[in-house]
């Protein structure tokens, strides 16, 4: 070969060799990146975290309701309570009697049968029945009378449909009077039979 085609190839490879050497480097191709798997995963964790809020708002709704409806409830029992107790003030009066006497008079009546009326309304209450006389006489005398007043006042209830088990008696004689005094009108006061509500 001669040299000046010898020559000639030699600056074909030192020219390739420099183009290629000169040559500035290339960026990597980006890396391919899957993200259908982390979309996967981020809606999962955004569901979980939805039904989660979801389940908190029910439960507060829920306990909101249960403590509306609670109020609601105990508002109703003490509407109910105090409509019974005012009731109960109006219905429950004394009953007198004649003195040396246990019958119901006809004055006295119209009070049983407002008591009876209240215990009809209201099925759940019991009265104790209680039977006191003026201060003439002996304690175990009055102690007697005052037991059949209260026993007659429980029987004409009875007959007006009162439950005979929602009535007791008890009898205090004379030694718990009304009014204090020696005259008729202190007696008069005192021979009666009070009606009390019994505790449930």
């Amino acid at each position: 070969m001669s040299n000046y085609k010898l020559y000639t190839a030699m600056a074909v490879l030192l020219s390739v060799g420099l183009g290629t050497a000169c040559k500035p480097p290339q960026p990597p191709e980006p890396e391919v990146i899957d993200t259908s798997e982390a979309d996967r995963l981020r809606a999962e964790q955004e569901a979980r975290e939805k039904a989660a809020r979801e389940e908190a708002a029910a439960k507060a709704e829920a306990d909101r309701i249960r403590q509306a409806e609670e109020n609601a409830r105990r508002d109703a029992e003490r509407r109910a309570a105090e409509a019974r107790r005012a009731d109960a003030v109006a219905a429950l009066v004394d009953v007198n009697f004649d003195y040396d006497k246990s019958e119901i008079r006809a004055i006295d009546r119209a009070k049983l049968q407002r008591i009876a009326d209240f215990m009809l309304k209201y099925p759940d209450v019991r009265v104790e029945i209680g039977g006191h006389c003026d201060e003439r006489g002996t304690i175990e005398y009055n102690l007697a009378l005052g037991e059949r007043r209260a026993f007659a006042a429980k029987a004409y209830l009875t007959t007006l449909g009162v439950s005979d088990y929602r009535l007791s008696t008890i009898s205090h004689g004379k030694e718990l009077p009304k009014v204090f005094g020696s005259n008729e009108i202190s007696y008069s006061e005192n021979r009666r039979c009070e009606f009390k509500l019994q505790d449930r």
